[in-house]
C-alpha cells in the first residue's frame, strides 16, 4: 500500500489550538435517558443511558409519519390521497386530531394531525390505509428500523400506545430523527408548525421549544411524547448557521421539564461545538494509476459528503492521508472501493472513509495488456515490490 500525505487542511477558528481547547463536561439532565447527535456528521457529543430500551410514547409517531412521507416521495400516493377513517381510528383514545368515522381525509391533513397534534386517530388511519391494519404497519415500521440500524427498537403499534414489548432508545430515536431531516427535507417544515386546525378545533404543537427564542439556535422540530410509563419525552432538532443538532430526552417529570432539559442539551452543543463540511460527495480527492486498462488513470471520490463536528474556538491542522494499491490492475468497476482516507489531528483518528472509483476501467486489449505487463513488471521491480 502506498501512503501519501496530502496538503494539511487548515481550519482557522478564533482562539487557541485544538489540542489546548478544553470543553467542559456536559450538563447532567433530570431525565432517565438522553443523547445529543450532530445531524450531518452523526457524531455523538453527549449520551446517558442512550441504549437502554424504554417506552417511546408518541415519539413512535416519527416512524409513522416517516413512512407515509416516504410513500409520498416515491409517488405511490399524493398529498390529496383520500384516507378513509375507520371505527377503530375514530374511537382511539389519547390525543386526537378529531377525525370522523366514515369520512375521508387528505393524507397531508392526517400528516399534520400526526406531527402537530400527535393524533392517535390520524396515526391509526394512516397505518390502516397503507398496510390494512395497524399491526401490519408496525411490522413495516420495524423493517425500516432495522434498515436504519435502530437495533434496540421494537414497534407494536403506530401510536406509541403503552403495550408490553413496544420499546425504543434515545439513540434509536435520534437515528430516526436524522433520517426524517436528511431523507425528506421537503416535508421537514411540518415539524416546525406551531398550530393546526381541523374540524374547527385548533390545537398547538406540544413542543414548547418552537416558541422559545435563543440567540444561539432555533428549534424547528420534531416530536413530543408522554405516557405514565414513558414519562415526558422530546426529540428536538435545532440549527444555527451551518450546524444542526438532534437532542432526544426521555423520562422527564413534566412538560416544562422536558423542554427545559432538552434546551440545556442543545445549548451545550451550540456553545461548544461546530460542524464543518470537509468534502462533497463525488469530489475528486486523488488520481490513481491503473495498470492493464483502457485508460491509465482514475479519480478517487467519496460516496457521501464528509462532515466533522469539532470544538468551537479552536485553531489547528487536520492531517489527511490517502492510501491505495500502487499497482491497481484493471478491470475496475465504478463505485468500487480502491482506497482509504483517514483524517486525524495530533495522532487522534477523527474520520475514516473508503475512496471509490469514479468510473469503470475496462481491461485493455491483448497487445495493450502484453505491453502493460512489461511496464508493470519493471515498475514493481524498481519499487522493490
Amino acid at each position: 500500500m502506498l501512503r501519501l500525505p496530502l496538503i494539511v487542511l487548515c481550519f482557522l477558528f478564533s482562539n487557541a489550538a485544538l489540542a489546548s481547547v478544553i470543553v467542559p463536561a456536559a450538563p447532567k439532565l433530570a431525565a432517565d435517558a438522553y443523547i445529543l447527535m450532530d445531524a450531518d456528521s452523526g457524531q455523538i457529543l453527549v449520551e446517558h443511558e442512550a441504549d437502554k430500551p424504554r417506552p417511546p410514547a408518541s415519539l413512535t409517531k416519527m416512524m409513522t409519519s416517516y413512512i407515509a412521507v416516504h410513500e409520498l416521495q416515491l409517488g405511490n400516493v399524493s398529498e390529496d390521497t383520500q384516507i378513509p377513517i375507520s371505527v377503530k381510528a375514530w374511537r382511539k383514545g389519547g390525543s386526537k386530531m378529531f377525525v370522523r368515522e366514515g369520512t375521508e381525509v387528505p393524507l397531508i391533513d392526517l400528516l399534520r394531525g400526526i406531527i402537530v397534534q400527535s393524533g392517535n386517530d390520524a396515526s391509526v388511519a394512516v397505518a390502516e390505509y397503507f398496510s390494512g391494519s395497524e399491526e401490519a404497519y408496525a411490522e413495516w415500521m420495524n423493517q425500516y428500523a432495522k434498515t436504519f440500524g435502530m437495533n434496540n427498537t421494537n414497534f407494536l403499534n403506530a401510536t406509541g400506545w403503552p403495550v408490553e414489548g413496544h420499546y425504543s432508545t434515545a439513540r434509536d430515536m435520534a437515528i430516526l430523527a436524522r433520517h426524517i431531516i436528511k431523507d425528506h427535507p421537503e416535508y421537514y417544515s411540518l415539524y416546525a408548525e406551531k398550530y393546526y386546525e381541523y374540524n374547527d378545533i385548533r390545537q398547538p404543537n406540544r413542543n414548547k421549544l418552537l416558541w422559545r427564542r435563543s440567540s444561539h439556535f432555533t428549534v424547528d422540530g420534531l416530536k413530543t411524547g408522554h405516557t405514565e410509563e414513558a414519562g415526558y419525552c422530546l426529540a428536538a432538532s435545532a440549527k444555527h448557521e451551518n450546524t444542526r443538532f438532534i437532542a432526544v430526552v426521555m423520562g422527564t417529570r413534566n412538560e416544562e421539564a422536558r423542554a427545559r432539559e432538552t434546551q440545556k442539551l442543545l445549548a451545550y452543543g451550540f456553545r461548544y461545538y461546530q460542524t464543518h463540511k470537509l468534502y462533497q460527495a463525488g469530489e475528486v480527492l486523488q488520481s490513481q494509476r491503473v495498470w492493464l486498462g483502457q485508460r491509465e488513470n482514475i479519480d478517487l471520490v467519496l460516496e457521501d459528503d464528509l462532515y466533522l463536528t469539532l470544538p468551537s474556538g479552536a485553531e489547528g491542522d487536520l492531517d489527511v492521508d490517502i492510501t491505495f494499491d500502487e499497482f491497481l490492475e484493471a478491470p475496475v468497476q465504478q463505485g468500487q472501493a480502491i482506497g482509504n482516507m483517514t483524517i486525524s489531528r495530533d495522532g487522534e483518528l477523527l474520520a475514516q472513509r473508503p475512496l471509490l472509483a469514479s468510473a469503470t476501467v475496462e481491461e485493455a486489449g491483448f497487445f495493450g495488456r502484453m505491453w502493460g505487463k512489461v511496464q508493470l513488471f519493471f515498475a514493481r521491480l524498481f519499487a522493490g515490490a
